[in-house]
């Protein structure tokens, strides 16, 4: 019986010893492979577009000073009349021309003013005339003709709420673009990844992660003072961060 009892004792001992080593093995070879997926190279890839604006917003805004507020309306209600004759003589729709911004400032009310200054003008209203035109081609062409408005006498001024006083043009077609753009982005990251892996004697695995970045619309001509919203013909730029796993 005593015999038995150790010929248990040692098949035991040796059951446990291989478990052990099994479960050893198993474990290390776990780490392993965890650290291997910890191989990875993050890169980036660009897209871009050249995209033409569809739409166009000019504001001619208006401004006349009279002594006599009805004279400074009636100055403005003949210069409105010029405008939209200047208008309609470059094809445009103009039932669709909207009056913005109608303001009427009386120099007697400024407190700084002062008290012993005889005044030449009292009243000076503001009228803005808004175009709004899916034909930013025409609407860029008649600005460049907005001289013979001022040879009519029209006193044009500029306005914070609408930029320099030119026309702005507007592209709204970017969700038309960004599946593409995207895609291709993705792909140009797959091919520096690829390269990377070449180099480096890696075999590339999936995508861990990706950030696909911010879409910027940018001017085409980019160089210092020129704004995205003064040009018809743009570029669209987008840069994706993507994480590939190496093997």
């Amino acid at each position: 019986m005593q015999f038995r009892r150790l010929e248990v004792i040692e098949v035991a001992a040796l059951v446990l010893g291989v478990g052990l080593a099994v479960g050893g093995w198993l474990a290390g070879r776990g780490f392993a492979v965890g650290r291997s997926n910890d191989r990875f190279v993050t890169v980036r890839g660009v897209s871009e577009r050249e995209a033409r604006a569809d739409l166009a917003f000019w504001p001619l805004r208006l401004l006349v000073a009279d002594n006599d507020l009805g004279n400074a309306n009636a100055r403005l209600r003949a210069q409105i009349a010029i405008v939209t004759t200047f208008l309609a003589r470059q094809r445009f729709d103009t039932s669709q021309i909207e009056l913005q911004g109608f303001s009427v400032s009386d120099a007697f009310t400024n407190q700084y003013r002062d008290a012993g200054t005889s005044l030449a003008n009292r009243y000076v209203i503001r009228q803005v005339l808004m175009v709004r035109s899916t034909d930013p081609a025409k609407v860029l062409k008649a600005s460049q003709q907005v001289g013979t408005l001022v040879q009519a006498g029209i006193v044009l001024s500029s306005g914070e709420e609408y930029g320099s006083g030119g026309p702005t043009f507007v592209f709204t077609g970017l969700n038309t673009l960004k599946p593409a753009m995207i895609a291709e982005a993705t792909g140009r990251a797959r091919e520096s990844a690829e390269q990377f892996a070449r180099d480096s004697h890696s075999r590339l695995g999936g995508i861990r992660r990706a950030f696909q970045g911010v879409f910027e619309i940018l001017p085409r001509d980019q160089a210092p003072g020129i704004d995205e919203k003064q040009q018809i013909v743009k570029t669209v730029r987008v840069v994706t961060t993507v994480d590939f796993s190496l093997r």
